[in-house]
């Protein structure tokens, strides 16, 4: 750990979003530290090893929130370098550019970006080409003009091949799902090893570390890490207008105090809004940044649903089924991906006793999916700080009418294919693996959090670059427009550095 304690530049969160800035910004000259409450998750055979990963949650947190009705539960987030991305399935999907726009559903509405897709277009294809993403280019009809993608798609595997022809052969567009986990094409996955809801053991997988924050450090030997360090409170100048102090603690309980001309927060949707409302202050009694009361509103996390389709005289023998995708019903329902293949042990956790009892049988048949559908922002589902200082996440979902159709339409779909029976697990409020919002991004000081810019919009100094100033949530995974926005912003900073 640096014992320096002056900085140029501090990035609080070395999660996707965190790694990203960091590599942007490794040639600037800036002295750049990062503070993350993990570290680097160790390289072992418990990553691959799915009692270990599965029933014994080696890498889950134990931190306790609470809901709504302060309910404690256990969020299932993760506090190591490269963040929850550690542990992604590796979808790399681009917003479609009608995210950018506010669109209506039956249950209410999204609401504009403050930036275009043609803005955060080129960004993306630097995040793609950093995290070495497959895919093919123009077989989405939902995708956004693009070029070719770095790496030629995942070859899908015998019966994910026979799936997709089937759900082709119903007029439907499957295609190649883009992806971050470089297999083929000079990639170095071992096929038959656990990948989806996994570390990797062998750095196959680019997530947030791998892509951005290890080069990062290979490169510029000055950056300062410090590992399994929680920042406590962003202090701030006499007036309130610049960030100046980043005070934090150590799990030897050491007490840290780092300065910095800008301040850069990457602590994740929930995180990073908790960590301005707890940094109060006279200037800020209800947070740091927080006059419009709009710190910690907003959260989106997607609706979620996993469907899981066979038939009981077809095996699935697929060892990498993350392969396949179709979004012809974007625009009204949302996505589908395959997920990760089932095993045993994810069943085995079940509430239902047939699914335990049956756990064997079913996921060696069954053909696994994400069926995604937006989440829309809403001021009351909110992130806020219970008297103890821990965590309250409220949450009630919505555009559940949208959902459950375009649920409805997905198993016909898969009836049709040759797949009868269908497991569904439905969406639930503790899930939150794609979380977003809290911060939100916009033009509007009353009405929004962080400026167009990535900078907030009461302190000069103060940077976010992850997953809470999303304005929508779009019904894609999130991860490459972290990265790509997390680009956009780091030129922000060096276009301010570099006045100043």
């Amino acid at each position: 750990m640096s014992k320096n304690t002056d900085f140029d530049l501090i990035v609080i969160g070395a999660g996707l979003g965190g790694s990203a800035i960091t590599w942007a910004l490794r040639n600037s000259n800036l002295r750049i530290a990062v503070l993350d409450r993990g570290g680097p998750l160790k390289q072992e055979a418990e990553n691959w090893d799915p009692d270990e990963v599965l029933k014994k949650r080696r890498y889950d947190t134990t931190e306790v929130w609470y809901d709504e009705q302060d309910q404690p539960f256990t969020p299932r987030v993760y506090y190591n370098y490269g963040g929850s991305s550690k542990f992604f399935g590796g979808s790399a999907f681009r917003l479609r550019e009608r995210d950018f726009i506010s669109h209506r559903f039956p249950d209410g509405e999204t609401i504009d970006w403050p930036i275009t897709y043609n803005i955060l277009s080129p960004y993306y294809d630097i995040a793609e080409k950093q995290m070495h993403v497959h895919g093919s280019a123009h077989a989405d009809p939902s995708e956004p003009p693009r070029g070719k993608y770095p790496h030629s798609p995942l070859e899908h595997e015998k019966s994910i091949e026979w799936l997709s022809q089937r759900i082709e052969m119903q007029g439907l567009h499957p295609f190649a799902l883009p992806s971050a986990v470089h297999q083929g094409d000079g990639g170095h996955c071992q096929k038959g090893s656990p990948c989806d809801g996994f570390p990797c053991k062998i750095r196959a997988k680019f997530d947030g570390e791998n892509a951005f924050l290890r080069p990062a450090l290979r490169e510029n030997k000055t950056i300062s890490m410090f590992p399994h360090t929680r920042v406590l409170q962003i202090l701030h100048n006499s007036n309130g207008t610049r960030v100046t102090v980043v005070k934090a603690v150590n799990t030897q309980g050491e007490q840290i105090s780092l300065s910095a001309g800008i301040v850069v927060l990457c602590a994740g949707a929930v995180q990073s809004a908790a960590l301005l409302l707890a940094s109060v202050s006279e200037r800020y009694p209800h947070g740091l940044g927080n006059a419009s009361d709009q710190v910690g509103r907003n959260f989106m996390s997607h609706n979620n649903t996993v469907l899981m389709a066979l038939s009981p005289f077809r095996k699935n023998p697929t060892w990498f089924q993350k392969t396949m995708a179709f979004n012809d019903f974007y625009a009204d329902g949302g996505n589908v991906q395959m997920r990760g293949k089932i095993l045993h042990q994810n069943l085995e956790r079940s509430g239902t006793f047939l699914m335990r009892k049956f756990s064997r049988f079913i996921a060696e048949r069954s053909f696994d999916f994400w069926v995604m559908s937006e989440d829309l922002p809403d001021e009351q589902n909110r992130v806020e700080l219970r008297d103890d200082g821990s965590i309250r996440l409220s949450r009630k979902l919505n555009n559940l009418k949208t959902h459950k159709q375009f649920v409805k339409q997905i198993k016909r779909i898969l009836h049709k294919a040759g797949l009868p029976i269908i497991i569904e697990r439905p969406p639930s409020p503790s899930a939150i693996q794609h979380q977003v919002g809290t911060l939100r991004m916009g033009d509007n000081p009353e009405t929004s959090v962080v400026a167009p810019d990535g900078r907030t919009h009461e302190l000069e100094n103060l940077y976010v670059a992850d997953a809470s100033i999303f304005p929508s949530s779009a019904a894609v995974n999130p991860s490459l427009t972290i990265a790509a926005n997390a680009l956009r912003v780091a030129d922000s900073i060096l276009k301010t550095y570099s006045k100043s």
